[in-house]
């Protein structure tokens, strides 16, 4: 009300102070619009936490080529064909005796993992005259091997959708 009163006394003309009044009517929205920029980000868009499946990878026994992490959703190509059938391939660099894989954005489901520790970056699991592997291997749920690789029922667990820890040991 005293802002009003003190426009009307330095304005002359009606249209002069109206449009003042409107100027500042503007200036308070620009102002109120970038606050609100700016304190969005921190409350708008504030990381989640995103439910996931962390796989601790154990047993490594030296730090060549890169250890894969396969992903299945289905029977279908598990565990040799890897590179065609899994949903998420994560590839990391050997560094010591340790690897950690995380696996973001997956729905509730039944999975199975297939781990590849490719010392010579060829992209497959080799092995010798037999078929016996010699680079490092290992699946979920305690999956062997036994006279063959295990079956996806073998190695399939159940994933709710919330945040789920594992870990698999390489087999040499």
């Amino acid at each position: 009300m005293l802002n009003n009163i003190f426009y009307r006394l330095f304005f002359r003309n009606a249209e002069q102070f109206q449009m003042i009044s409107f100027s500042r009517k503007f200036s308070r929205l620009i102002f109120w619009l970038a606050i609100s920029l700016v304190l969005l980000p921190s409350r708008g868009f504030a990381q989640m936490d995103y439910p996931f499946i962390n796989v601790k990878i154990q047993n490594i026994i030296n730090n060549n080529g890169v250890i894969a992490c396969a992903l299945f959703e289905s029977e279908k190509g598990f565990p040799s064909k890897s590179l065609k059938f899994a949903s998420t391939i994560i590839l990391t660099q050997v560094v010591g005796k340790h690897a950690s894989f995380k696996f973001s954005d997956i729905k509730p489901g039944k999975y199975a993992i297939v781990v590849i520790h490719d010392e010579n970056r060829d992209g497959k699991l080799d092995s010798n005259l037999f078929g016996i592997p010699t680079e490092g291997y290992g699946f979920s749920s305690g999956a062997e091997v036994t006279m063959s690789a295990p079956s996806f029922s073998d190695a399939v667990f159940s994933y709710d959708g919330g945040h789920l820890q594992m870990s698999i040991s390489l087999n040499y």
